[in-house]
């Protein structure tokens, strides 16, 4: 069931229809979770054993670590000394710890289980896997990262202090919402739930905000990513056939694919929460305008990068413990976020020098600090404008590690940037038969999105301006009609559904 089609549109009306008819908040979170698994259901039903399996294995791991919080019965026992009092809370706090680190382990294991498993087959086969010949393909369930992620964060949560639910069928809905399950927002337990305790029908201008987010982002993903995801998929489909002006061209058309995609995505998750009286997190805050790489990690797929600071990097030490080791935390982090998103060697790369940039940026904040004609240099416009073309040059050209992350595609890629020609016949047969547009006329088009996005960055960011909700609602049908006109027949797949 695709977020963008008559049958999402027609399931999420059914479900609300039962939802809101129902007063016992209990009743509507079995609505919820039934529904979320028939939508998981229409996309890869054999996996659903397997999640409802993981859902319950950290429920009950959730309880084992939050169980006596503080060991309380052994405290009130006036018959021990300081020392045994002591020597208890340290063996209740070993064994707490004990249990999460089989938590954490359990989790990350599924999770490059199912990512590295096929590489795995490739060693013991001698015969890869994704090769027309092979009998033995094993596709990951569909949204296993996001999964997982919410799993550690709860157990480390609950760790921390935080409750260990008691209520199952709570915290299964909270796991398999079918809005955020395969490609998030990464959702902590507990804001969720307080919401789930505290259930209200959304108010007109709430219900009006989630129709706009559905319809905006369904404007994202149907006409903007699709129709750039075409030509993407030309140019990168044809490397040695391309020229250096197509592989520029579809490297910043890539880059702003992906964002669209997966910001359309998150749009229509949060708008569809939103029915229901649920607020999600927000994902993205204009990343494309960032100024230094830290700025962009600030900005862009928000959730992944809170979970990265909150459960690796401030674990790691963070930035507590000198310069060198706060270069290499950021180092560890970014190589796990690229380890996260795929088992190909591109993805290591992509977060590699995403942490090298990160280092980079902090060892420059710290040259600027003790150099004021370096601070001041960055603080004028001029220097504001230099920082920024570094950091979207630094985003964008990463991105093609991220898209092709076989090594022999991206190197050829990297090395065919500056001075070669393209093949005339792929350019006849992308940019006249395929497109029917010029390569003048595609620079165009993405300097066209740059623009609506940095009018969007004007109205939002810097004059605080958000249209009333009569005004969206008037929207939401022109959206979904100009969806209907504009969007590519056959929409592509959500990318970040492979992750």
């Amino acid at each position: 069931m695709k977020f963008i089609s008559i049958f999402y549109g027609l399931f999420l009306l059914s479900v609300l229809g039962i939802y809101w008819t129902v007063n016992l908040a209990n009743i509507r979170l079995w609505i919820l979770l039934i529904a979320s698994l028939v939508f998981y259901a229409s996309l890869h039903i054999q996996y659903l054993p397997l999640l409802l399996a993981l859902t319950f294995i950290n429920f009950r791991l959730g309880l084992e670590i939050g169980s006596n919080t503080s060991p309380a019965k052994h405290s009130q026992n006036w018959n021990l000394s300081n020392e045994e009092q002591q020597f208890t809370q340290a063996d209740w706090n070993q064994r707490r710890l004990k249990v999460l680190s089989i938590g954490i382990g359990f989790n990350v294991f599924i999770l490059l289980g199912f990512k590295y498993i096929n590489n795995f087959l490739d060693l013991v086969f001698n015969q890869p896997t994704n090769s027309p010949e092979s009998l033995i393909k094993l596709v990951a369930p569909l949204g296993i990262s996001f999964f997982t992620f919410e799993c550690i964060a709860y157990l480390i949560d609950v760790y921390r202090g935080a409750t260990a639910t008691t209520k199952f069928i709570q915290f299964a809905t909270y796991k398999l919402f079918f809005a955020k399950l395969i490609s998030g927002p990464i959702t902590r337990y507990h804001n969720l739930a307080i919401q789930f305790d505290t259930l209200r029908f959304p108010s007109i201008d709430r219900v009006a905000e989630g129709l706009w987010l559905i319809a905006r982002g369904a404007v994202k993903k149907g006409i903007f990513a699709d129709n750039l995801g075409i030509f993407v998929d030309l140019c990168f489909g044809n490397l040695q056939r391309a020229g250096s002006t197509d592989l520029w061209l579809a490297t910043f058309a890539y880059g702003l694919q992906l964002y669209l995609d997966f910001n359309g995505y998150v749009d229509i998750a949060r708008g569809s929460a939103l029915l229901f009286g649920l607020v999600l997190p927000e994902n993205f805050d204009f990343p494309y305008f960032s100024t230094s790489i830290a700025d962009f990690w600030r900005r862009w797929h928000i959730t992944l990068g809170d979970w990265l600071r909150n459960y690796l990097y401030f674990p790691l030490g963070g930035s507590r413990r000198g310069l060198m080791r706060t270069c290499g935390n950021l180092l560890i982090v970014m190589l796990i976020a690229g380890i996260w998103h795929g088992s190909a060697w591109g993805f290591i790369i992509w977060g590699v020098l995403h942490g090298v940039a990160l280092a980079g940026h902090r060892l420059i904040s710290v040259l600027s600090d003790r150099f004021t004609i370096l601070k001041s240099f960055w603080q004028n416009p001029l220097g504001i404008i230099f920082a920024w073309f570094l950091t979207q040059i630094m985003v964008f050209t990463s991105w093609i590690w991220f898209r092709l992350p076989n090594l022999q595609d991206s190197a050829l890629v990297i090395q065919h940037l500056w001075g070669h020609g393209g093949d005339q016949q792929f350019a006849a047969k992308v940019y006249i038969e395929a497109l029917n547009m010029s390569q003048y006329q595609i620079s165009y088009l993405l300097l066209g999105i740059a623009l609506l996005m940095s009018i969007s960055y004007a109205f939002k960011r810097e004059m605080k301006l958000e249209f009333s909700w009569p005004i969206k609602i008037v929207f939401v049908p022109l959206c979904f009609y100009a969806v209907w006109l504009l969007a590519p027949e056959g929409s592509l797949p959500y990318i970040y559904f492979d992750f």
